[in-house]
């Protein structure tokens, strides 16, 4: 574990940690909402292997209105993160009828696709619109864009 960790820029504090989860998924090209992770208190990101972590105080479930989805983020949620894509994550499941599925991936096919793909890692997946992800403001602003 450590290992993967080596040269890590790492914040600490709920309000540095947001500030840092935000900017990554906007860099990565997703909408801010897709990890909605609480009370958070340790957030790192090894640039040179992609590799980033978050650390919350406690496990948190979310409903997702728009998807009709219950997410559970354990403690720590991991992944490997590049452009428009999370993969080998960690931390995050999904509940699926009466089962909770682990998430291993998320991933948009480009930026154009107007849908997050979520993969299990058995290699099952489910595709939402990515608007369902967004804050109000970020409806706001692609609704714009798509009507210029």
């Amino acid at each position: 574990m450590a290992g993967e960790r080596a040269g890590a820029e790492i914040v600490y504090g709920a309000e540095d940690c947001h500030r840092q989860s935000i900017e990554l998924l906007q860099e990565l090209g997703f909408p801010k909402g897709v990890l909605p992770l609480q009370d958070l208190e340790e957030c790192g990101r090894v640039r040179e292997t992609g590799f980033v972590w978050m650390k919350q105080k406690q496990p948190y479930e979310h409903f997702f209105v728009g998807t009709n989805t219950k997410v559970s983020y354990a403690t720590e949620v991991t992944a490997y993160v590049e452009k428009l894509k999370m993969k080998k994550m960690t931390g995050v499941k999904s509940k699926q009828m009466f089962l909770w599925v682990p998430i291993t991936e998320m991933s948009i096919q480009e930026p154009a696709s107007k849908k997050i793909h979520f993969n299990t890692p058995m290699g099952i997946g489910k595709s939402f619109p990515i608007t369902a992800f967004m804050t109000e403001e970020e409806k706001h602003k692609y609704l714009e864009k798509a009507n210029e």
